[in-house]
């Protein structure tokens, strides 16, 4: 299913003054069309596909998509103006086909895909093909003269290159942060997929923390909390769970992946489940036994600068205030030199647990309806160990939803 709504893009794109959007990352792809990009993207490389935009939604979308997924992607998306690019995978399908000699067979096959004389695949994939494919979309659309929009924050420098030579005439523009502003309001399946992958992740901390005595490793907590949350997604029979992470610390050294828990020890456990490709992130800290006066003290400090900004989060506030009253409630709690880059961000599909838009000091971003965040207070201090209050959230029209369930003061086990 696509995520992307036009009537938004459209918005964006009128008040950037562009005539399209070109998207080349296999995000955005699968994000405009609902189809897998395919192997051909695990490069990072541009080219392989791309899905077109244009900013006037009476224009139909397009997409270039390599030959290995045609196939997927026609059972994916709706869109059907679509162009194939080879890849290296030598292919074939006989499906239907009267029964003949093996050679006769095959040779039929491909020319029903329309192999041309001297065919011959490419190493990998052909950028400057999937280019000249897009190119050709985009002319159609009488879009190849006009303002392309394009996320050069993926764009290699060399793919530029090749990208400017198959658009010549366009005007290639910078719509990294168009891109961003677009995916920053989830749609409802994409909140479905972030609100089951925390309730997952959620699991796994219930079975982490049952998990807990003095003498258990580290890497046995995390591997409790994955079972946990493996075991969940069985019992509900989630079937697109598509990825684990986790940062457990056990003790007084945050960073470390290693060492047994002893008594009072802090467990520090910020953990995500992927659905779909969406990532949740959870962070809550455990003490073994009875916490010291100086763990209280520190934690104590989090939770009331996280009770500061909390409830900030509501449409119509600025990404900026909410950091400011964190920060400064940090500093009324007894510790004015407590600063950090950001408390919390968006949640996605993106290639790492924390997206665009960033509550931070920095930020221009407006809270809006549809937006789903973490808002995480964290301290790792050494010789003390890592501390975290983390929830997820939707901004909803009059506030926000904690889409946790767990509590998220310090649990004394």
């Amino acid at each position: 299913m696509a995520h992307l709504d036009r009537t938004r893009a459209s918005q964006l794109m009128e008040a950037a003054g562009l005539d399209a959007l070109l998207l080349l990352s296999p995000e955005s792809f699968t994000y405009a069309t609902g189809a897998p990009a395919g192997v051909a993207t695990m490069w990072r490389r541009a080219g392989a596909v791309a899905a077109i935009v244009p900013a006037d939604p009476a224009v139909q979308e397009a997409a270039v998509v390599t030959d290995l997924f045609e196939a997927a992607f026609r059972a994916s998306s709706a869109l059907t103006d679509i162009r194939i690019n080879p890849i290296w995978v030598e292919t074939g399908d006989i499906r239907g086909m009267e029964a003949q000699p093996p050679e006769e067979l095959i040779k039929a096959a491909w020319a029903r895909q329309g192999r041309a004389p001297g065919f011959e695949r490419p190493e990998t994939f052909d950028a400057s093909h999937g280019f000249q494919l897009a190119a050709a979309l985009l002319a159609e659309r009488g879009l190849h003269e006009g303002r392309i929009g394009i996320e050069f924050d993926g764009l290699s420098v060399s793919d530029f290159r090749l990208l400017s030579v198959a658009l010549p005439d366009a005007e290639l523009l910078d719509a990294s942060d168009l891109v961003r502003r677009l995916k920053m309001i989830k749609s409802p399946s994409e909140i479905g997929h972030l609100r089951t992958a925390v309730e997952l992740a959620e699991a796994g901390i219930v079975a982490l923390r049952e998990t807990i005595d003095i003498g258990i490793s580290r890497d046995a907590l995390a591997a409790a909390w994955e079972k946990g949350a493996r075991a969940e997604a069985g019992r509900r029979n989630v079937q697109n769970l598509t990825g684990l992470w986790e940062y457990v610390s056990v003790g007084q050294n945050p960073w470390t992946k290693g060492g047994v828990v002893e008594r009072g020890d802090l467990i520090k456990v910020d953990v995500g489940c992927l659905i779909a490709g969406y990532t949740s992130d959870t962070g809550r800290t455990v003490v073994c036994g009875t916490p010291s006066a100086l763990q209280s003290r520190l934690f104590d400090a989090l939770q009331t600068a996280y009770g500061a900004g909390l409830p900030l989060l509501k449409p119509g506030i600025a990404m900026s205030d909410v950091h400011r009253a964190t920060t400064d409630a940090m500093a009324k709690a007894g510790f004015p030199g407590y600063t950090r880059g950001h408390f919390g961000h968006g949640l996605g599909a993106g290639l790492g647990s924390e997206e665009w838009p960033f509550l931070s000091r920095q930020s221009d971003v407006i809270l809006e309806p549809g937006m789903v965040l973490a808002f995480e207070t964290p301290w790792y201090v050494d010789g003390v160990g890592g501390m975290i209050i983390e929830n997820q959230l939707l901004i909803t029209p009059d506030g926000h939803e904690i889409m946790n369930r767990l509590p998220s003061g310090l649990v004394s086990l």
